[in-house]
């Protein structure tokens, strides 16, 4: 609660896009972007109708698109789906068949170890099925609190907040939130936001920071919201 209440008073002082901002904001972001290219996980694998089958790839592509950039971990996980369909699949392949799948992902060699300790736990404690909430699937090898609410808004149904490096980078920006890592920006936006945006600001700031508020050199003097964002107003971009 401490770390609320302190990241709290600093948004009151900075921050110049409000909460009451983000309807207005997330729907141009979605209709500017619409050509953008699509995120592999919350597009591609959207509707699947047995749950248990959506579960396993979402889980299995989120841990794989770790430190990795969209567009590779789109083909590495297909190529990974076309040759392991569940867990027993992932449990049984040789480590070395799955890390030549998994290259060029980042950190391919550990993230192979990782699935395979997955699908040996879920086989083992969860009947071959995918943990159905954020805490059990944090018991999970390689899965933080990212992966962990990715998995349980996109397949369970279950509120939560996704944050990422887009999402943690563009809060801190906006001046919504003042934090020094993903985690504590998830806790603060569960504090402040209200739950209809809680699944949909993921999908949003992942497109608008890939394409627009790019980690280096954003488009700041382009941006629709260079009058309030606290980063632009901070650079000098100040336009009407």
């Amino acid at each position: 609660m401490s770390l609320i209440k302190c990241g709290m008073s600093k948004i009151n002082q900075l921050s110049m896009i409000e909460i009451s901002d983000l309807e207005a904001i997330f729907k141009k972001i979605e209709i500017d972007f619409k050509d953008a290219p699509k995120l592999y996980i919350s597009h591609e694998l959207k509707n699947y109708s047995n749950i248990d089958d959506k579960a396993f790839r979402v889980l299995v592509a989120a841990v794989i698109s770790l430190r990795t950039k969209e567009k590779t971990t789109w083909e590495v996980s297909e190529r990974v789906f076309n040759s392991v369909k569940n867990f027993k699949d992932l449990n049984n392949i040789p480590v070395e068949e799955l890390q030549s799948l998994l290259v060029p992902a980042g950190f391919y060699k550990r993230k192979a170890l990782q699935l395979k300790t997955i699908a040996a736990v879920c086989l083992s404690d969860y009947q071959g099925k995918v943990p159905e909430t954020i805490d059990e699937l944090l018991k999970l090898n390689g899965v933080g609190r990212k992966v962990a609410n990715l998995v349980v808004t996109e397949v369970f149904d279950t509120d939560g907040i996704c944050v990422d490096i887009h999402v943690h980078r563009i809060c801190n920006r906006w001046g919504l939130v003042v934090s020094k890592n993903p985690n504590e920006t998830e806790l603060i936006l569960r504090d402040i936001l209200p739950k209809k945006y809680w699944r949909i600001i993921n999908q949003r700031l992942v497109i608008f920071g890939q394409n627009f508020c790019l980690p280096i050199n954003p488009k700041c003097n382009n941006c629709f919201l260079n009058h309030k964002c606290a980063y632009a107003v901070d650079k000098g971009f100040m336009s009407s």
